[in-house]
């Protein structure tokens, strides 16, 4: 990309699955410079994970988006000398190696910015460097488990419950990608060099969680599952309509909370000591969260969002795909646009966030193929003439 708020930073993405690829994924949206490595046999596991459609992978497309895919393989010494020599004219890198193998490697940060101090490296793992785990094996899943996530999360009587989409990988993702903003503001305003940014995936998901801590620290109890209640927040769930939609509330501010109340009717209630105040509205929630359940039950989701609406009141339909994609305000924020794919012929994905006024993020082409890049790469960054090339991809280096 040539333009954009990070044009002229080149970022290097050695991760594999998805916060590492992640971070540079956001980067690339923002005009970094984006090369993607991967091992010659298979590419990143993303390729092949989730949904496809004629052996191309979905998720590979949209995260794979304004990058340049090389290949290089990691286990063979020169390999690992190429990405040296890719790091040394870069400016980010980011890595999901376990810790004793990028050591044994020497693709640890002190040998990586010994060709390059201004480099800046994410260390992405399961656990974090240091400690009895910081070598074992680590997914979202574990992440979510750890952090107090699925603890919280289903129904009071029935099992912890994960989610169905990567909420651990990409919390730690979008905390990866500010750090890295962070640590090259630091390197470029301030004078100094690069510097290593280790992130894993529990803590990321566990700050987010900070209330059970809290509460266990100072008031010594446990929070459990709520289902969709919610022990701050009352009226706060999701109601069944008479067509047999959802619909989902919110009366986090107290002014909101009245006027629910008063939207359904129950205009006494909002002076009512039980209700009109935060606290004694939580220890009533049960009551609170009937009548509304009762109300709603009666009415249509189109009857009952109208009057939330002309209420003021902070309610939304669940939706899924189908509605998420066709909902009046995201098409006319043009949030899912459809982009043209070599491969696919197009595939709608999701707009690039935040939005900049003067400096919009781009996606100017979906994930690329296995190693398209080599030779633009390796020929014209590193200046591999072409029988170099040949000589490499025979011994199994790219």
């Amino acid at each position: 990309m040539g333009d954009g708020p990070l044009a002229g930073l080149r970022v290097i993405d050695a991760a594999t699955l998805a916060a590492g690829p992640l971070i540079a994924t956001w980067l690339g949206e923002h005009g970094a410079d984006v090369i993607k490595v991967e091992q010659p046999d298979g590419g990143d596991p993303l390729r092949q994970w989730g949904s496809q459609k004629d052996g191309v992978g979905l998720m590979w497309k949209s995260v794979g988006r304004n990058k340049k895919s090389v290949t290089l393989n990691l286990r063979h010494q020169r390999g690992r000398d190429l990405l040296h020599e890719l790091c040394g004219q870069a400016d980010v890198i980011v890595l999901n190696l376990r810790p004793s193998t990028l050591r044994k490697w020497e693709l640890d940060y002190p040998n990586l910015a010994a060709g390059n101090p201004g480099l800046v490296m994410v260390h992405v793992t399961g656990f974090g460097a240091g400690g009895p785990k910081s070598d074992h094996p680590g997914f979202g899943t574990l992440g979510e488990a750890m952090s107090g996530f699925a603890h919280l999360t289903g129904s009071p009587d029935g099992p912890p419950t994960l989610p169905s989409f990567m909420l651990a990988d990409g919390v730690a993702g979008l905390t990866a990608t500010y750090a890295v903003i962070m640590a090259l503001y630091h390197r470029d305003v301030h004078g100094a060099d690069g510097q290593l940014i280790d992130i894993n995936l529990i803590e990321p998901l566990a700050r987010l969680l900070e209330q059970s801590v809290l509460t266990y620290d100072q008031l010594g109890t446990i929070p459990g599952r709520m289902g969709n209640r919610w022990d701050i927040s009352a009226p706060r769930n999701v109601y069944l309509t008479k067509d047999g939609h959802w619909l989902a509330m919110s009366g986090s501010a107290p002014t909101i909370a009245k006027r629910a109340l008063q939207a359904v009717g129950r205009p006494e209630l909002t002076t009512d000591p039980r209700f009109a105040e935060a606290q004694q509205r939580l220890k009533n929630a049960g009551e609170i969260d009937a009548i509304m359940a009762g109300w709603i039950r009666e009415r249509t989701l189109e009857e009952a969002m109208t009057i939330f609406e002309e209420a003021d009141v902070a309610a939304a339909p669940v939706y899924d795909a189908e509605q998420l994609v066709g909902d009046p305000q995201l098409l006319a924020r043009n949030v899912f646009p459809r982009i043209l794919d070599a491969e696919l012929g197009s595939l709608r994905v999701q707009a690039p966030v935040p939005r900049f006024s003067a400096t919009p993020g781009r996606i100017d082409h979906l994930g690329p193929a296995l190693g398209e890049h080599n030779d633009e790469i390796y020929g014209g960054l590193l200046g591999l003439d072409a029988e170099r090339r040949h000589e490499l991809r025979e011994q199994g280096v790219i």
